[in-house]
């Protein structure tokens, strides 16, 4: 049996991975995680996902939270995703980020920190969405520089970061498989005069509305024909699912930082 902690528990994507964590035979819940001032606090964190009692309470104290557990999943926000990685690795537990809209120095201390403990970073858990990421690594392979590449994304309105993880390793995706520097070929945002269309560029384009959970469209546009290729998130589901897949796989790997393309296979072996 694998025993997970899981911050932000009384949050969306907490209950979410709660619920999921109930219903998988492999994990048991073991502890829960919120912010300091948080109304549950002291509530039991099943109860508060509408699982009933599952004798863990929510705490905000982190040592408390993971010290029962093998592996802690996180979607929270930046600065308490570093300050519980950081937590974890003192107490040797894997752990799982599903947070996204890191800062380049924030994704260096999270690769600094996973050479001491085991750490799965995914923009997006959804099983889909990293086939999708396959699928672009290999067509992009196969046209080659004569197709044109745009990103469209959509999501929620509550949502704070654009463009939003996915969408952006999508595009480093595409810009490896044809050796590109996504830092000099992505473009953000088209606005006036700005002149054609350069032969290397990789379009991103956000789009915020209502309850969209995440669209995420590539269009290879080239002389003649388009090819899109296209996930749609129906519910939240598909992340939770995904993280605890993911907390389970990575309990007993090497130290290291890994990706939901190594949880599910997709990259071969390291």
């Amino acid at each position: 049996m694998i025993y997970a902690a899981v911050t932000g528990a009384a949050g969306r994507m907490g209950s979410r991975i709660i619920n999921f964590i109930k219903v998988n035979p492999g994990v048991e819940l073991a502890g829960a995680l919120e912010m300091p001032g948080h109304p549950t606090l002291g509530s039991d964190a099943g109860e508060v996902a509408g699982l009933g009692k599952l004798g863990v309470k929510i705490t905000d104290n982190t040592k408390r939270a993971f010290r029962n557990s093998d592996v802690v999943i996180d979607f929270s926000n930046h600065e308490v995703t570093l300050r519980c990685l950081e937590e974890a690795v003192k107490l040797d537990k894997a752990f799982v980020i599903g947070t996204t809209g890191f800062s380049h120095q924030q994704r260096d201390r999270i690769k600094e920190l996973s050479q001491e403990t085991r750490v799965v970073m995914a923009p997006n858990m959804s099983v889909g969405v990293n086939l999708l990421l396959k699928l672009v690594e290999m067509t992009a392979s196969i046209l080659g520089d004569d197709y044109d590449i745009e990103i469209v994304e959509s999501h929620h309105r509550h949502k704070k970061d654009a463009p939003s993880g996915t969408a952006l390793r999508i595009a480093e995706v595409a810009a490896l498989a044809l050796n590109w520097n996504l830092e000099k070929v992505a473009v953000y945002e088209r606005k006036g005069i700005i002149g054609e269309r350069k032969p290397r560029e990789i379009g991103i384009q956000s789009l915020r509305g209502g309850d969209i959970v995440g669209d995420h469209t590539v269009i290879f546009a080239g002389p003649g024909e388009r090819i899109e290729l296209t996930h749609r998130a129906h519910s939240r589901d598909t992340f939770a699912m995904g993280a605890v897949k993911a907390a389970i796989w990575v309990v007993d790997k090497p130290i290291g930082l890994y990706d939901m393309q190594d949880v599910l296979g997709l990259k071969g072996e390291r």
